[in-house]
């Protein structure tokens, strides 16, 4: 349902969320109203949060914000109830001429007209590129907000990250693991072999002892490789799932046989986010998963594979996906959930990843994307900043750090701002330090 207020001057204004009691500290899961935007089209939908309540009181989850420079009347969305029962939806009849268009039934029922014919093309795909776009669910309204101009203290860790004393599982028994890189400059040109080098020698530095690639271009096999095997790194490799779906990813499997330089290979991702961007369906993902893993083997690799979806993808498809992994791939970014600030960003990490040890019975759970961006707008009441990354960071590397791959080594300036313009500031190596 819609509900409306008078917004009486300019000025940052929030309203509406679900607020709860409770008793001990506790995560609570709930469902919100927000809006979606597609194509100019704004949807008003109910979509499901976690909040990690820290202590006893009283919290309000996922509230509305938006910023007005000059008085209106603020329309958003409330959820409505309806009791229990069986309800009809008028039909309606829509021809479509176009292959892959997608249609959404609308809520409310139109008056009587002539069935339309939709001549309009399909949105276009997003762009292929190596390094994947952060997911995001839908979120309120966006408040600007200016990164902190301070510098931040970097995140001391106590000692070297150690591999060798997880129990047998990936990751480390320490606050660091690994961390994404792309070997991309800012002008979105390959990087030189040199610079690969002087980058992985700053990561191995830093503490970390794997590096996560997402694909096999820019020569990354070669140049990151061979930089990882004389700094002592191990490497996540990627077999990238774009807009050309799985039968287009099919070259980076033959690129990766053809390398094989297998004892540098800790984990093979086939595939990040490809079902959550539409690249592939959770059959098709399981499929090429499968084949993918037996090309490997046969060509000597024996180490464990795995794909990496949100949380809530990965419930949707445990049925499809449990069983052709070897470790389940989780995307967890506490910055998309609108009510996760900086301060309780390595509390909901470790919260998801408990989940995520739990979908697939007998298998453990990976962090393989995580972060806080120092720049862009507020996300509910997840802010970038500089001081705010900081704050995240840290309390993720405490929380969960041995068990999450950081996101990522650089900013990418070359990448598009994105939503909540923010895909470019997730450069994180200046944080850490041994």
């Amino acid at each position: 349902a819609a509900t409306s207020t008078a917004i009486p001057s300019s000025g940052t204004y929030t309203v509406g969320g679900v607020t709860t009691v409770v008793e001990t500290a506790t995560t609570v899961v709930c469902p919100y109203a927000t809006t979606t935007t597609s194509a100019g089209e704004v949807t008003s939908t109910i979509l499901t949060t976690t909040y990690v309540c820290p202590s006893a009181g009283t919290y309000t989850i996922a509230p509305l914000t938006t910023t007005y420079t000059e008085s209106t009347v603020w329309v958003y969305p409330t959820p409505a109830s309806y009791p229990a029962g069986t309800y009809t939806q008028p039909e309606v009849v829509t021809t479509v001429t176009e292959t892959g268009f997608v249609f959404f039934c609308p809520f409310s029922t139109p008056t009587p007209s002539p069935a339309p014919v939709l001549s309009t093309s399909p949105a276009p795909a997003p762009p292929a590129i190596s390094s994947p776009a952060i997911s995001s669910p839908a979120a309120p309204s966006p408040v600007a907000s200016s990164p902190s101009a301070s510098s931040p203290a970097p995140v001391a860790t106590s000692s070297p990250a150690s591999s060798g004393s997880n129990n047998g599982q990936l990751g480390t028994a320490g606050p660091q693991w690994a961390i994404t890189y792309t070997p991309y400059a800012n002008n979105g040109n390959c990087k030189s072999a040199s610079d690969v080098d002087s980058d992985i020698a700053d990561i191995a530095s830093k503490g970390f002892t794997s590096v996560r690639v997402y694909s096999t271009d820019c020569s990354s096999l070669e140049n990151i490789g061979a930089a990882c095997k004389a700094h002592g790194l191990k490497m996540i490799l990627g077999v990238f799932i774009s807009d050309t779906g799985c039968s287009g990813a099919e070259e980076q499997v033959s690129q990766i046989i053809s390398w094989a330089q297998w004892p540098l290979v800790e984990l093979i991702v086939i595939g990040n986010e490809a079902v959550l961007s539409g690249y592939a369906t959770a059959s098709e993902l399981a499929g090429f998963i499968s084949s993918s893993a037996s090309k490997f083997q046969a060509a000597g690799y024996n180490g464990p594979y795995t794909t990496t979806e949100p949380l809530n993808i990965w419930q949707e498809n445990t049925e499809t996906l449990c069983a052709v992994v070897d470790v389940v791939g989780c995307n967890i970014h506490p910055f998309f959930n609108p009510a996760i600030d900086a301060e309780h960003a390595g509390s909901f990490v470790a919260s998801q990843l408990k989940l995520v040890d739990a979908l697939c019975p007998g298998k453990y759970g990976i962090n393989l994307e995580t972060g806080w961006p120092s720049g862009g707008i507020c996300n509910g009441i997840a802010c970038p900043g500089a001081s705010e990354q900081a704050t995240a960071i840290k309390g993720i590397t405490a929380a969960a750090g041995g068990k999450s791959v950081m996101f990522s080594y650089s900013n990418d300036e070359w990448k598009a701002p994105g939503q909540f313009d923010c895909e470019q500031s997730w450069g994180a190596i200046q944080l850490f330090t041994l």
